[in-house]
C-alpha cells in the first residue's frame, strides 16, 4: 500500500500503557492523527485488522548482524552495498523499524572489525541509508584498548556519521571473560582464531590498559560535544555504573551480573539485555539471565544483539512466562529504546502525533507471525 492516508481497523492495539482491543487507527501523511476503540469514518483505504495485534516497529539500538551479512565466513566478503540491502528487507519482515547497524572498532580481531573496514561500513551506511526501507542509524563500538580507532571515529563523530557510540573492553579478567580460557574458547570458536593469534591479541590489549583513560575522555567530551548518545558494553560492577553515571554514559548493554544491572537501574542507567537470551533462556557466556533481571526490574529495553529475529519472539516469550504483561514488554522493544536515544518525540508508539511505524502481529498460530509493516505510514512488508 503505497496510498500513506488510510485506517487500520479491527485491530488489537499495543499502547505504551496497556491493550486497545477493537480499536481503529488513522494514519494521514505519515503520522497517527486518531486512535479510537471501535470504528472510525473516512472514505481512506482501510485494512481489517481481524482482531490482530498492531505494535509498534520495533527499535533496535544494538545490532551486529549486518557483520555476519558482510563476511559470514571468516576472510569471506560479500559487497557492503548488496548486504545492506539484503538485511534491510530481512529487518522490515522481523518488525525492525528502526535499525542501529553496531560496526566495532576492534583491529585484529575478525575481518569487518578492522579499524579501516568498520569505517569503510559506516561511510557506505550513511550513503545509502535514504535509499533503505527501514530508518537506518549507524552504532560504533569502541574497544577502549585500541587507541588506532581514535583517528577513525573523529572524522566519523564530527562528519555526523554517528548516531551512538558504545564503549567496550574484551580484555580477560573482567566483563565479559572473566578468565583467559573463555575469551580464547569464544574467539576460537567463532571466529577461527588459533592459540597464538588469540595470544597477541590478548597481549596487545593489556599492554594498552596503561592509555586507557585519555582516549575514552577523548572519545566521550567529543561525543558530548555531538550530542550522541553514549552506551557501555559488559558492565560488571557498581563501581563501574558509579563510573558510567560520572561519564554521562545512560545505557548500560548486556551486564554481567544482577550487581550491576541493579545499579544501573537504581541510577537512571537504561539496561539494554539481549533479546536472543530472553528467547534461549540463558546467557551465551553463562553471565546475567535477561529474564531473571527482567523480573527483578532491572532491564527496560531490549536488543537484537546479533539475531533481528528474535526481539519479536523474545516480547511475547516475555509475556507467555507471566514475567511483564504484553504492553510492557513490547515497551522494552519500541518506547524505552526510543527514550534512551532522544527520539521518542517522533517514534517508539503508538500515540497520536507520533510517526506511523507499526507492525501487524499474527498470535494465532504456533509461533508469532508478523503479518505487516509499515514505516511512517508506508507499507514495507506483507505477508499475505
Amino acid at each position: 500500500m503505497q496510498n500513506r492516508d488510510f485506517v487500520i481497523e479491527n485491530a488489537t492495539v499495543v499502547l505504551p500503557s496497556g491493550i486497545l482491543k477493537g480499536a481503529s487507527i488513522k494514519i494521514e501523511d505519515r503520522i497517527i492523527s486518531e486512535i479510537r476503540e471501535g470504528s472510525i469514518n473516512s472514505n481512506q483505504n482501510r485494512i481489517n485488522a481481524q482482531e490482530r495485534f498492531l505494535l509498534p516497529g520495533f527499535i533496535d539500538l544494538h545490532s551486529d548482524a549486518v557483520e555476519k551479512e558482510i563476511e559470514p565466513r571468516p576472510n569471506t566478503f560479500f559487497p557492503v552495498n548488496i548486504a545492506l540491502f539484503e538485511l534491510d528487507k530481512k529487518l522490515a519482515s522481523c518488525g525492525v523499524t528502526t535499525i542501529f547497524h553496531a560496526l566495532s572498532f576492534a583491529e585484529g580481531e575478525i575481518g569487518v572489525r578492522s579499524n579501516e573496514k568498520a569505517a569503510e561500513i559506516i561511510k557506505e551506511i550513511n550513503r545509502l541509508k535514504e535509499r533503505m526501507n527501514v530508518k537506518t542509524m549507524v552504532h560504533a563500538r569502541f574497544e577502549i584498548t585500541d587507541d588506532g580507532a581514535i583517528p577513525y571515529l573523529d572524522a566519523l563523530i564530527k562528519d555526523e556519521c554517528i548516531n551512538l557510540l558504545s564503549l567496550m573492553d574484551h580484555t580477560p579478567g573482567q566483563g565479559q571473560f572473566k578468565e583467559v580460557a573463555s575469551f580464547k574458547n569464544y574467539f576460537g570458536t567463532v571466529y577461527k582464531k588459533c592459540d597464538a593469534e588469540l595470544t597477541k591479541i590478548i597481549d596487545r590489549k593489556l599492554a594498552a590498559k596503561e592509555s586507557v583513560v585519555s582516549h575514552i575522555d577523548y572519545v566521550v567530551d567529543l561525543c558530548k560535544s555531538m550530542n550522541i548518545p553514549m552506551a557501555s558494553h559488559d558492565d560488571d560492577s557498581e563501581e563501574k555504573i558509579r563510573w558510567l553515571k560520572k561519564k554521562g554514559i545512560s545505557i548500560s548493554e548486556f551486564p554481567v551480573n544482577m550487581d550491576a544491572a541493579r545499579a544501573a537501574m537504581q541510577s537512571g542507567i537504561h539496561v539494554c539485555l539481549g533479546a536472543p537470551n530472553v528467547l534461549r533462556g540463558d546467557s551465551q557466556a553463562k553471565n546475567l539471565s535477561a529474564r531473571n533481571a527482567i523480573s527483578s526490574g532491572y532491564g527496560d529495553i531490549l536488543c537484537s544483539d546479533y539475531a533481528p529475529m528474535t526481539i519479536l519472539h523474545a516480547v511475547f516469550t516475555i509475556e507467555r512466562l507471566d514475567i511483564l504483561p504484553l504492553h510492557e514488554a513490547v515497551n522494552m522493544a519500541s518506547t524505552n529504546p526510543a527514550k534512551a536515544l532522544g527520539i521518542s518525540d517522533k517514534t517508539g508508539s503508538i500515540e497520536e502525533g507520533k510517526e506511523a511505524d507499526l507492525i501487524l502481529v499474527d498470535i494465532s498460530d504456533e509461533v508469532p507471525r508478523i503479518l505487516k509493516t509499515f514505516i511512517s505510514g508506508r507499507e514495507i512488508f506483507s505477508a499475505f
